[in-house]
């Protein structure tokens, strides 16, 4: 396919991983409505998993590109594309009925700068992303794995952050957010730990404009609750 580079994976900064999934595949709802997009429209915007991709390629065009790595049901992914028509982005997510509803927010929006991979971030960021290609990498909500026992399957780890640091250009931003205040914690002090990586603020940064409150952060905050927002960059 012309998408993928006929080169293997880029392993700038060879990073192993454990075998222990920072997910579970819940059997959830999945709509007819988001089975009917995911069927007809992932041709249009999925990408199978496989080699190292051709970023040009597969957005048909030069422009910053930013992975977000677990788009859910694609409410903030489908805005933030939509906004930002000069930057492209890769969705990933595991769950098919939240691609088929981010699916169906892209055919609306007649979206032409999103691509989705329904597959294990870990994978598709070691093997599909090449070195230094990324001008940003969102996680936004990730499970925080509150149990203790269950804190071996955080995706935010050191050896993962390490592997996106080497998928970010110099200068580019990895941003994390979290309403959960002890897995935020467990985030600053890995990210602070990276090398490579400089925190843009003190601590926690300010929610930048360029992510949306989504209507469940909205109401958490009605109640009282925290949301932390960690943005460092890649140094250049």
């Amino acid at each position: 396919m012309p998408f993928y580079n006929r080169e293997p994976p880029n392993t700038v900064a060879p990073v192993t991983h454990p075998p222990i999934r920072s997910y579970v595949l819940r059997q959830g709802r999945f709509s007819p409505g988001q089975q009917r997009a995911h069927a007809d429209l992932m041709p249009r915007w999925g990408l199978p998993y496989g080699g190292l991709l051709d970023l040009r390629a597969v957005f048909a065009r030069t422009a910053p590109v930013v992975v977000e790595i677990g788009s859910g049901m694609g409410e903030t992914t489908a805005r933030i594309a939509r906004e930002n028509p000069g930057m492209d982005y890769l969705a990933i997510e595991v769950h098919a009925p939240g691609v088929g509803s981010l699916l169906r927010q892209l055919a609306e929006n007649a979206s032409t700068n999103v691509r989705v991979v329904q597959h294990d971030a870990v994978e598709v960021m070691r093997d599909m992303v090449p070195a230094a290609s990324l001008a940003g990498i969102h996680v936004f909500f990730p499970d925080p794995w509150p149990k203790k026992r269950h804190h071996k399957r955080r995706l935010l780890q050191p050896p993962f952050v390490a592997l996106a640091v080497s998928r970010l250009a110099p200068g580019g931003y990895f941003h994390v957010a979290t309403d959960w205040q002890e897995y935020a914690d467990h985030v600053l002090a890995v990210l602070q730990e990276a090398p490579g990586l400089s925190n843009t603020a003190d601590a926690f940064a300010a929610r930048p404009a360029t992510r949306p409150e989504t209507k469940f952060e909205r109401r958490g905050l009605r109640l009282g609750h925290g949301v932390w927002d960690i943005v460092f960059r890649r140094d250049q």
